[in-house]
């Protein structure tokens, strides 16, 4: 009896790791994904949020454009810090993560954390991933 629990509790992580696997990016997508995401966050880190924008989705931008005031305001912060506390993969396919983010106002010099969500989008089309969530807000709450 207890045998049989065991394998039908195996049998069953093995067809859920195989269906989130199937939603999952496939291999080709993952490497693309990494130099991806690493490329925005230096740009991020070394606060070049112009170039930053160069990851964000187009259609996002579309919607969202960003005004003169907001551009302004990201040249008035540094980033501090950038660390991943979580990942994983939406129900569209899309990679969502969350990140810390340490902010120093360069006015003040005070310095924040702020959790930042992201979701990566990738463009079948473009064949690359989009950072659909817009740049990080780092005025929340404020």
């Amino acid at each position: 009896m207890y045998r049989q629990l065991l394998k039908s509790i195996a049998v069953a992580l093995l067809l859920v790791a195989n269906v989130a696997h199937a939603d999952g990016p496939s291999r080709a997508q993952r490497s693309k994904l990494v130099p991806t995401q690493d490329a925005y966050v230096a740009a991020v880190r070394w606060g070049d949020f112009d170039k930053a924008e160069g990851f964000i989705d187009p259609q996002y931008l579309q919607q969202h454009p960003l005004s003169d005031l907001q551009r302004e305001r990201y040249r008035q912060i540094q980033v501090s810090s950038y660390r991943e506390r979580s990942a994983g993969v939406g129900a569209d396919g899309s990679i969502e993560r969350r990140v810390e983010m340490g902010v120093i106002n360069r006015n003040t010099q005070a310095e924040r954390l702020v959790m930042v969500n992201e979701r990566w989008r990738w463009d079948a089309e473009t064949k690359r991933w989009w950072q659909a969530a817009g740049l990080p807000d780092l005025w929340q709450g404020q």
